[in-house]
């Protein structure tokens, strides 16, 4: 039986976002250059995109490129940048095919020209989609994040438009690059590791984390679907009790 037989499909998580790790250690296993992972884990984007779209997943965003990667040996990073823009140019007709609109939060002013007037000129293609909304996290930290929704609210502070007595969660999170889509209920991260990589550190205060050892170029839909089904199986109390959170679904 497969997983997906086991998900209820009335308590699906909203968001999902999934760091994806492994790439450069599923190739050496394999004697192949880091390069090769990374192209086999843009056909495991492609694959769980279109299951979290047929699936009914309104959000999901994935990890693509972090702060810390420019750190990175600069071939590779050349390397990267040319294969986000050309994986997801040659995904594009596909989004449109499944009704799914691509968006991205992270410090697209790093990218290189050619990245970032390629990445805009598909989200446009895209924009008018109503369903799946695929986010891609491209130079992207969440302590950059955070560092620039306190920015924002200290010129307004600066401004008189705002007090700071007003700061609040609410005010936070309308700040932050994700301010127009929920919270993640669901955090996955492949690859072995059980950190979580300076990734959403506001957003996912209360998500349900799953973390698997499978490299991200081997994770397909039924693992998915497991990692669904985990979630399914765990009590979301918020800080309430068992007690209460039982009595709110009853009532």
């Amino acid at each position: 039986m497969s997983f997906i037989d086991k998900i209820d499909k009335n308590r699906l998580p909203e968001h999902v976002a999934i760091i994806m790790d492994g790439n450069g250690r599923w190739a050496k296993e394999k004697g192949h250059e880091r390069t090769f992972g990374h192209q086999n884990g843009v056909t495991a984007v492609r694959n769980i995109t279109e299951t979290a779209s047929n699936l009914g997943i309104k959000y999901l965003t994935l990890y693509t490129f972090s702060t810390e990667n420019w750190n990175r040996p600069q071939a590779e990073v050349d390397m990267l940048m040319n294969l986000i823009v050309v994986s997801i140019e040659q995904q594009t007709p596909d989004l449109l095919k499944h009704n799914i609109r691509l968006t991205t939060i992270g410090n697209m002013e790093r990218l290189p020209q050619f990245a970032r007037e390629r990445l805009t000129k598909c989200m446009r293609d895209t924009e008018h989609c109503t369903g799946l909304v695929m986010c891609l996290a491209i130079s992207y930290s969440a302590r950059w994040e955070i560092v620039e929704a306190c920015r924002k609210l200290a010129v307004k502070v600066q401004e008189g438009a705002l007090s700071p007595d007003d700061i609040n969660d609410e005010s936070i999170s309308a700040s932050l690059t994700t301010s127009d889509m929920p919270d993640p209920d669901l955090l996955i991260r492949t690859g072995g590791d059980i950190r979580i990589s300076n990734y959403l550190l506001w957003q996912i205060a209360y998500s349900e984390l799953y973390f698997t050892d499978k490299y991200w170029p081997d994770f397909d839909a039924e693992e998915f679907y497991r990692a669904i089904v985990e979630y399914q199986n765990r009590e979301r109390r918020y800080g309430k009790t068992s007690e209460q959170v039982n009595n709110e679904n009853n009532d």
